[in-house]
């Protein structure tokens, strides 16, 4: 996992500001789990890798969030660490019980953060 931290920091300062990063990753994960949602039957295809792509994003985020050196408040930080932990949870439940509400959730929330992560970086947030 530290590797994959490290690997997302060092991505982040070549290509673009880390929050457009993770607001662009946070998108291509909602995407990822649309395309099975938007499909869905019995067995819904794809399933497994758009979850897995979605966890290992997810890991990532709360890697960062719980490290004493970062810049978030302590209150942001706290509220991503609980979201991002009933995010890991809903993960495993699609996983051993797939039900399409549940991936809908996690699509919704994907997508919030990003669009107010994009919103930060326009300074449409203030």
């Amino acid at each position: 996992m530290a590797y994959g931290a490290k690997a997302y920091a060092k991505v982040a300062k070549e290509t673009a500001a880390p929050r457009e990063l993770e607001a662009t990753l946070l998108l291509q994960a909602a995407a990822k789990l649309q395309a099975v949602h938007d499909s869905w039957q019995d067995k819904p295809s794809g399933l497994y890798d758009a979850l897995t792509y979605n966890r290992r994003l997810w890991t990532v985020f709360l890697d960062s969030v719980t490290h004493d050196d970062n810049r978030l408040p302590a209150k942001i930080r706290q509220n991503l660490t609980r979201l991002g932990a009933w995010i890991m949870a809903e993960t495993f439940s699609l996983m051993t019980k797939p039900h399409p509400e549940h991936l809908r959730n996690i699509i919704k929330i994907n997508r919030g953060i990003a669009t107010g992560l994009r919103a930060r970086i326009s300074g449409r947030d203030g």
